[in-house]
């Protein structure tokens, strides 16, 4: 359906127009509408193809980025930390069978 530069589209039967579309598009996919508002805009999209296109490519970008932005830790930098908390624990625990006085570290 043609779009009228008004920010209405379609047939006019959906009560939503383009801007308020677009302006609660994110809130749509994260799927944090109440059920009617849902509705309202998913009616708008399915009359809207310009609208439908945003909506589409909001959520093929999402996906992409959620399928490739997996930060990995590295197995050296796992094997550093796992070492400094090994050694923390062994200083607390040579520190607990030693004196009260806390070390003093130069």
């Amino acid at each position: 359906m043609a779009h009228d530069g008004r920010g209405r589209c379609g047939d006019g039967a959906s009560d939503v127009d383009c801007v308020e579309a677009v302006r609660q598009l994110y809130v749509y996919l994260d799927g944090e509408l109440t059920e009617e508002r849902r509705v309202e805009i998913a009616v708008h999209l399915d009359e809207c193809g310009h609208c439908a296109d945003a909506a589409g490519f909001e959520a093929e970008l999402r996906a992409v980025i959620s399928s490739r932005c997996k930060d990995r830790v590295p197995e050296t930098l796992i094997a550093r930390v796992a070492a400094a908390i090994a050694a923390e624990r062994a200083e607390e625990a040579g520190r607990g069978s030693g004196p009260s006085s806390p070390s003093v570290s130069a």
